[in-house]
C-alpha cells in the first residue's frame, strides 16, 4: 500500500507518529475527503474484500465505500504507520428491526498508551473523531454527545445521546477479527434485498459545518441548523450533483 498516496487522498499532511492526536487528525480528515457510499452494489460492480482492489476504489480512483472497505483499509493505513490496531464486528441497530446479525459492521479498536479508541470512519453520520473505549461516561463530539455502556447480555453498546434519550447506534464485542471474516456479510449487503444498502443509490460525505447526502434522487445539504433538500429529475442530474458535490464520477 502506498501510503504516501493514501494521505494526499484524505489531505493530511501532519505527523505521523502513533499517537492520539495523529490519530484524531487522520479520523477526521477521512471523514471530511471520503464519502460513505454504496453505488458499486447499484452500477452492478463487485465488492470484494481485497486491500489492494479496495485500495485501488478508494485512493487511486477517487471514491468512497461502505465500512467493510472503508474502515477496512483505514486499519491497514494506521498498522502501517505504527499504531496498535484490531479490527471488530458490531451489529447495527435499527428501531423497526432491531440489531442486525454478527458482522454486520466493521469498525476499529486502537490502542495508545494502553487506552482504547473506538474509531470509525465508515458508519456514515457519526462521530467525527474517535471515542474513548471507556463505559458510562458522556463523550462530546463535533457531532453530538455519544456514550458507550453494556447490553444485559453483555455487548458493548455505542449510543448517541439526543435531546437527553440515548439512541442505540450498534453494538460489538471487543474480538479480535480478520478481514476474511466479513466476507460472507459484505456479499450479502451487496445482494440481499434486505439489506438497506441494497434499497437505493447514496452517498454522504461529513463537512465541517455539516453534511451533504445524495439519496435516490435527492440531494441534501446541512449547514449548522440550516437544511436544503432538492429532487434531481434524472439520472445525469444525479450524475452532475456527484461530481459537483462528492467528485466522483461513475463510468457508464
Amino acid at each position: 500500500m502506498d501510503i504516501s498516496q493514501y494521505l494526499q487522498r484524505i489531505r493530511y499532511e501532519g505527523s505521523l507518529s502513533p499517537t492520539l492526536p495523529t490519530l484524531r487528525e487522520l479520523h477526521k480528515s477521512h471523514l471530511l475527503t471520503v464519502p460513505f457510499e454504496n453505488l458499486d452494489i447499484h452500477y452492478r460492480t463487485p465488492i470484494k474484500l481485497e486491500v489492494p482492489r479496495v485500495f485501488e476504489k478508494v485512493v487511486a480512483n477517487h471514491r468512497g465505500g461502505f465500512c467493510y472497505e472503508l474502515n477496512g483499509l483505514f486499519y491497514e493505513l494506521l498498522q502501517a504507520l505504527g499504531f496498535e490496531v484490531r479490527r471488530i464486528a458490531a451489529q447495527v441497530y435499527d428501531e423497526k428491526k432491531g440489531y442486525g446479525p454478527p458482522f454486520d459492521h466493521l469498525a476499529i479498536l486502537t490502542t495508545i498508551d494502553g487506552v482504547d479508541y473506538l474509531t470509525d470512519v465508515g458508519f456514515g453520520d457519526f462521530t467525527l473523531e474517535p471515542l474513548v473505549f471507556t463505559q458510562n461516561i458522556l463523550q462530546s463530539d463535533p457531532k453530538g454527545d455519544f456514550m458507550i455502556d453494556r447490553t444485559e447480555d453483555g455487548y458493548f453498546r455505542v449510543n448517541k445521546i439526543i435531546n437527553g434519550k440515548s439512541v442505540p447506534k450498534y453494538i460489538f464485542e471487543d474480538i479480535p477479527r480478520a478481514y476474511h471474516e466479513y466476507r460472507n456479510m459484505c456479499h450479502y449487503h451487496q445482494t440481499h434485498p434486505a439489506s438497506h444498502f441494497t434499497q437505493k443509490p447514496f452517498i454522504s460525505l461529513a463537512t465541517e459545518t455539516g453534511r451533504v447526502s445524495l439519496i435516490g434522487k435527492k440531494l441534501k445539504v446541512t449547514k449548522g441548523e440550516d437544511i436544503t433538500e432538492q429532487k434531481l429529475p434524472d439520472e445525469a442530474a444525479f450524475r452532475e450533483a456527484l461530481w459537483n458535490y462528492f467528485k466522483v464520477n461513475i463510468p457508464t
